[in-house]
């Protein structure tokens, strides 16, 4: 299981940010938003000025591309505890 985090941020915004804040797991850019699109997770305009963004959200993806867990949230301070989400894959391998 490897982390992924996806951004509509560009690809430079995107390495800088891994840069600063020192992530070791890869950080995809989706100017476009499609990605963040297909998950349901588009926040138009989420900052104003025209600029759309992902809502938080964290999900847990199979091999073959199934969600099999996710975690929703209006608020971007608002995340799953890591311990949510390794029950949540313990509870998947089973």
């Amino acid at each position: 299981m490897q982390p992924i985090a996806i951004s509509v941020d560009s690809p430079e915004e995107s390495r800088d940010l891994c840069k600063k804040a020192g992530y070791t797991f890869p950080l995809l850019s989706n100017p476009n938003a499609a990605t963040i699109t297909s998950y349901g997770v588009l926040h138009k305009d989420g900052v104003g000025r025209g600029h759309d963004i992902a809502r938080p959200a964290e999900f847990l993806v199979d091999r073959t591309g199934v969600v099999r867990w996710r975690n929703l949230t209006g608020d971007i301070r608002v995340r799953a505890r890591p311990e949510e989400i390794l029950e949540a894959t313990r509870m998947l391998k089973q």
